[in-house]
């Protein structure tokens, strides 16, 4: 089993990847759900798994892997998102 991770900065960037991974592997997903606004509904057992990948390789003392998790899908998925034409923007 790999190392379990404990360090905040560390979290970010395997929570960074992890999401990377998702929006590569769904890019028609991704660009579909921001145009239509549902890109959780549409990612939902994506993010999920994600997620408890995530939780797998982290500390459970890092109360804060939720939101670490969340930032990196806004800075990763959402932000690059940016790009696609939709009524969200």
């Amino acid at each position: 089993m790999a190392r379990q991770v404990d360090d905040p900065e560390l979290a970010f960037r395997l929570a960074r990847a992890i999401v990377s991974d998702i929006a590569l592997y769904n890019a028609d997903k991704v660009s579909e759900g921001v145009k239509n606004d549902n890109i959780f509904d549409l990612l939902s057992a994506e993010l999920q798994e994600g997620r408890d990948h995530f939780a797998e390789r982290t500390a459970d003392t890092m109360t804060d892997r939720n939101q670490i998790f969340d930032r990196a899908i806004v800075d990763v998925m959402i932000k690059q998102a940016g790009k696609i034409e939709s009524s969200i923007w």
